[in-house]
Formats: C-alpha cells, structure tokens, sequence
C-alpha cells in the first residue's frame, strides 16, 4: 500500500483507533530497540527455554 493510500485510510479511521494504531507503533519500535543480546559460547539449535526441552549428553529433558 503506498504512503499516500495509507495516509487516506487512517484519515478516515476514528480519533479512537488512530491513537490505538500510534501506540501499537510505538510498543513495536521500543520492543524491537530492547533486542537481546548475542549469546557467546552457548548451545547450538533452538531455544531450549522457548521449545521446552533440555538436551545433555544425548538425554531430553522435557519439563
């Protein structure tokens, strides 16, 4: 959708929902300003926190 289109629809859009679009902006912006860390020296694969298992020595732990 080009600029001008978009600009067209939230001109259109309730006071209510133009400043409900604003804030979900803003919230995205700080949450992707708030990136993680690289991690050094850790596991290879997926988060195990994220996908709930733990592997050692060839052993899953699920919790």
């Amino acid at each position: 959708m080009s600029p001008e289109a978009e600009a067209a629809r939230r001109a259109a859009l309730p006071e209510v929902a133009r400043r409900a679009l604003e804030e979900a902006e803003a919230r995205k912006a700080a949450e992707a300003a708030r990136a993680m860390p690289v991690e050094l020296g850790g596991r290879d694969g997926p988060e195990p926190v994220r996908y709930g298992d733990w592997e050692l020595k060839g052993l899953a732990i699920d919790f």
